[in-house]
């Protein structure tokens, strides 16, 4: 996650154990709302045709599957603005993404364009000056979602075990909006894993870039986050500004963004996207939309997001397809996918196998519902750790990764209606932090996640799960068959007997 800039890059360049505190009497901002939508500049000129063409309730659709793709039209919004950003994220990691991103923002909020932050607190340890320098910048202000009131590392796990049930709860949306005309809404955190320049592993992630009137409904989501009582300004850190601490740490991330050779292929300057959003006007996918998210309430969080999806998976007629990285269903949750099943309709669902997960614990309590699926109807398939699509849509030469991790979340019903959001399919996600999502009615869209659901739901790129005629459990890909669940090494199935111990809760 430098003052001016700098604060910015410094507050990702370095990360301590030590930290201040949260000043002893909070100050409180005004409530604070997104700007008016822009009124000139490339982005403002793609949703103002886009409404003339096809009204005023419609946005304009591009999904962001592959990993370098995702990550450039994330500079090119930023790149493109004129009056304001807002970025909102679970993690903002101190990495080559983390750092590029970070320098986007401040270089927008140089020449004028108004940013606003806001990161959930769990990962900002020993970032706190630069948050601090971050927020002192005139056009950026930095706040934090349930932040800790003492900052160092011990006194954090002290303050976890005192207040649980509070600091349990995390802020687990992803979103960037720019002038009111453009929202990229998903499952992508900032680090380099979400964008395949990850060199231990990398996740197979998607978002989906809209212009037009869905990006008002996603400043409707970041406003409400922004006026939390949840949420703190950071110029809460009982902390000094300190100049010198940010020129030097902004002047460090632009050295680390000019020499880092796993951004070779991504412009480490701002540049002018014209051509690129010219071509992209012509290849949008049309829709209505509606952008939903879990209400933040003074001592607890409105799970908003759950609620809607039965009814919205329950329209299906024919075909229901399913990715989500990590699932933990219950009873009701499977009763629901028989009923679907009972009256014909086509269930696929794609989720993480033990190899390819990054959190073994959930597998741990996923893997006794695998037959629970099966027996009702539904087609399961799980990722491979080295799919066919990890050159090719994960990962970012020069840079290959010991494996792919699904991280992805986002269901099609009957080839008509999406959802792409930050939920998993877990009860973290129904019942503690907090989610959002899109819902959007569009057959092209559609169509093209289908495609992508379908690719990556392919034997070259997943295990399909079956039970044979006693009712056990086998795994077939396009290589071979399997009679035990697919596992990266042997630690991963005793780390997975272990965590079975544990409530799926934490995870």
């Amino acid at each position: 996650m430098t003052r001016f800039a700098a604060v910015t890059a410094l507050a990702l360049l370095l990360a301590g154990c030590a930290g201040p505190s949260i000043r002893d009497e909070p100050i409180l901002d005004p409530p604070g709302y997104a700007l008016p939508p822009a009124t000139e500049g490339p982005l403002y000129e793609m949703a103002e045709a886009i409404r003339t063409a096809h009204g005023e309730d419609i946005s304009g659709f591009h999904l962001l599957d592959a990993s370098k793709p995702s990550l450039d039209w994330r500079l090119a919004v930023i790149d493109s603005a004129v009056r304001s950003v807002d970025i909102q994220t679970y993690l903002w990691y101190p990495d080559n993404v983390g750092l590029l991103l970070l320098d986007r923002a401040i270089r927008a909020a140089d020449r004028g364009v108004k940013v606003r932050l806001i990161v959930d607190d769990l990962l900002t340890i020993g970032l706190d000056q630069a948050i601090y320098e971050i927020h002192r910048h005139p056009n950026i202000e930095f706040r934090l979602f349930n932040p800790w009131k003492e900052r160092g590392l011990l006194s954090r796990g002290g303050e976890m075990v005192m207040e649980m049930e509070r600091l349990n709860t995390r802020m687990h949306d992803k979103l960037v909006i720019v002038d009111g005309r453009a929202a990229v809404i998903g499952g992508r955190n900032i680090g380099d894993h979400y964008f395949g320049l990850g060199h231990d592993y990398n996740f197979h992630d998607l978002d989906v870039l809209g212009i037009g009137p869905v990006a008002k409904q996603a400043n409707a989501l970041f406003d409400h986050f922004w006026n939390s009582d949840w949420v703190l300004s950071a110029r809460n850190l009982d902390l000094e500004g300190d100049p010198e601490y940010a020129r030097e740490t902004l002047a460090n991330i632009r050295e680390r963004i000019a020499s880092a050779p796993e951004l070779a292929r991504f412009s480490r300057l701002p540049q002018d996207w014209q051509a690129e959003l010219d071509a992209l006007a012509g290849q949008l996918h049309m829709g209505p939309s509606r952008v939903v998210f879990d209400q933040t309430e003074e001592e607890a969080i409105r799970q908003d997001v759950v609620a809607t999806l039965f009814p919205e998976m329950g329209r299906a007629t024919e075909e229901l397809l399913i990715t989500n990285a990590y699932v933990i269903p219950d009873q009701p949750a499977i009763d629901f996918m028989k009923s679907l099943t009972d009256r014909g309709v086509k269930v696929k669902i794609l989720t993480n196998s033990l190899a390819s997960h990054d959190v073994p614990a959930v597998n741990s309590h996923y893997k006794g519902w695998r037959d629970d699926f099966l027996r009702v109807g539904v087609e399961l398939f799980e990722m491979q750790a080295n799919p066919d699509i990890q050159s090719s849509v994960v990962e970012v030469p020069p840079v290959h990764g010991e494996f792919v991790g699904l991280h992805s979340k986002a269901f099609v019903v009957d080839r008509e209606w999406v959802f792409i959001g930050s939920m998993n399919f877990d009860p973290r996600s129904a019942e503690i932090n907090t989610e959002m999502g899109v819902y959007v009615h569009s057959p092209g869209l559609a169509a093209e996640l289908v495609a992508v659901m379908e690719r990556d739901m392919a034997p070259e790129n997943a295990w399909q799960v079956h039970l044979d005629e006693d009712g056990d459990l086998y795994w077939t890909n396009a290589q071979e068959r399997v009679d035990s669940q697919p596992a990266r090494h042997f630690g991963q199935r005793i780390l997975d007997m272990i965590f079975r111990l544990f409530p799926k809760e934490l995870y």
